[in-house]
């Protein structure tokens, strides 16, 4: 049990190291960062569901009959919390400056502290659905950090501080949330862990297909679709090893 939460301690930090990469290079190469992350979000997006409907959805089939509830309501949350931010916060005009980079910030902060219990969660049910997991979790992380910081600077924020901001909110909650759910994941049922990793799922499916795609798609680069299908090549080819 200490090698499975030392990996996903690992897994938690990497997580938050992509997202402070991704923060660097846009401040560092804004120009380089804007033109591709399209490529980067496509990718993930691949990933992501490709795992999600291949391996982490039947798994958690398999662990609790009542999965598929849990699945959709994962999903549900995840566009409910969205759906709120955005309409009644982020569109008042009253709040145009500092909200723009505050708001979208804290909403970012819970779900990269939600990844970090999906990291819990996935690595205790196995190594196996755990690195896949992490696979389209830590590849989605670079372009979070990169729009974190970016909308921070919209709201007004100096660079330095837009930078310090995005690095607690995006990429240290990650580990805390691993650490903070580790110990009540691990000691839990496999019916209950079902349904966990059923509400993962459907946070996954929405970070993907929801948020991710979206947005690479309205960049209309000329490659975005094989980036995609990169995605989910190396999600397939990674299922398939298994066997």
């Amino acid at each position: 049990m200490l090698s499975h939460f030392w990996i996903t301690c690992l897994a938690s930090i990497l997580a938050a190291a992509v997202t402070t990469l991704g923060i660097y290079v846009i401040r560092r190469h804004e120009v380089w960062g804007r033109n591709n992350i399209a490529y980067f979000s496509a990718f993930a997006a691949g990933v992501l569901i490709a795992v999600s409907f291949l391996h982490i959805i039947p798994t958690s089939f398999t662990m609790n009959r009542h999965a598929p509830i849990y699945l959709l309501a994962g999903y549900l949350m995840m566009y409910s919390f969205n759906r709120f931010i955005s309409t009644y916060v982020c569109d008042k005009p009253e709040r145009k400056e500092y909200a723009i980079g505050l708001v979208p910030m804290i909403g970012i902060g819970f779900h990269s502290f939600i990844d970090g219990v999906i990291y819990s969660i996935t690595f205790n049910v196995s190594i196996f659905t755990g690195t896949l997991a992490a696979t389209g979790m830590v590849l989605h992380e670079f372009p979070e950090g990169i729009v974190t910081y970016l909308l921070l600077l919209q709201g007004g924020f100096k660079k330095k501080t837009a930078a310090l901001l995005a690095f607690c909110a995006a990429a240290v909650t990650t580990p805390l949330g691993m650490l903070a759910s580790y110990p009540f994941v691990n000691k839990t049922s496999p019916e209950l862990l079902g349904i966990l990793l059923s509400l993962s799922a459907g946070a996954l499916v929405y970070v993907g297909a929801t948020h991710l795609l979206p947005k690479a798609e309205r960049e209309h680069k000329k490659y975005s679709l094989i980036a995609l299908g990169a995605g989910i090549a190396s999600a397939v080819l990674i299922v398939i090893s298994k066997g």
